[in-house]
């Protein structure tokens, strides 16, 4: 019987490998793999990164060593969407590349905020956090619980808002955006088209920016779909 085609899913600022549970059952006909950055889930007692590059070469180790199969695609939200066109590259470079990538929850590199949040005092901080709509209101009046994510929520944040993926190449395999309506930087959703010399295409679905947590059906088929369509079109290798 042929393998399962692998599906690794990156997390956003603050997330863990437990991040994509709700999505999970919906995506059967993948091996979900769900590497995560230290500091956090189950690698809590690792020390935390903050800077880019060395989180993208985290991920990518992670990714290369679980890697079974010539058949997978590489999906990040948010921070790890920056974090995944990363990857995209140093896999397509080491003769390794997915079969396409999806990205989510920003509008690709050089669409930027002036403000640096990971810089913020915390009530401010956090005032950012919640307007994500990442976080329930129970948890954001819950001081120990803040005290336990800051760290990990600014070093992640750090991470995102210091990344250098505004230079970086286009992949080679088709790209896919998506976004909730009710972000900030929606309109600017055609930014990820100059980061693939393949094709591209985007969805906008209902949300802010954790419009993940509500459509996980609808972004498995989307997951999926593009997944048959790149290996019908020819542009990855089934074998």
């Amino acid at each position: 019987m042929m393998k399962k085609p692998q599906l690794f899913l990156l997390h956003f600022a603050g997330g863990s490998c437990y991040s994509f549970r709700h999505m999970e059952p919906f995506l059967k006909d993948f091996e979900v793999v769900t590497p995560e950055l230290p500091g956090r889930g189950q690698r809590m007692r690792e020390n935390l990164l903050n800077d880019f590059e060395q989180a993208a070469e985290d991920m990518y180790r992670q990714v290369i060593s679980k890697l079974n199969s010539s058949r997978f695609v590489l999906y990040g939200h948010s921070m790890g969407a920056y974090l995944a066109l990363r990857v995209a590259n140093m896999l397509d470079r080491a003769s390794t590349p997915p079969a396409c990538l999806l990205v989510s929850g920003n509008a690709g590199p050089g669409i930027y905020s002036p403000k640096k949040r990971y810089l913020l005092e915390h009530d401010e901080f956090f005032n950012e956090v919640g307007r994500l709509g990442g976080l329930p209101p129970e948890i954001l009046s819950n001081k120990e619980i803040l005290e336990f994510y800051e760290p990990i929520l600014r070093a992640d944040f750090e991470v995102a808002e210091r990344n250098n993926t505004a230079m970086e190449p286009p992949v080679n395999m088709p790209l896919f955006a998506m976004m909730g309506d009710k972000e900030g930087k929606v309109g600017q959703i055609s930014n990820w088209q100059r980061f693939t010399n393949s094709s591209f295409n985007y969805e906008i679905l209902e949300g802010d920016h954790f419009f993940i947590n509500h459509h996980p059906e609808k972004i498995a088929g989307i997951i999926r779909s593009n997944y048959e369509q790149a290996t019908l079109a020819g542009k990855y290798n089934s074998v």
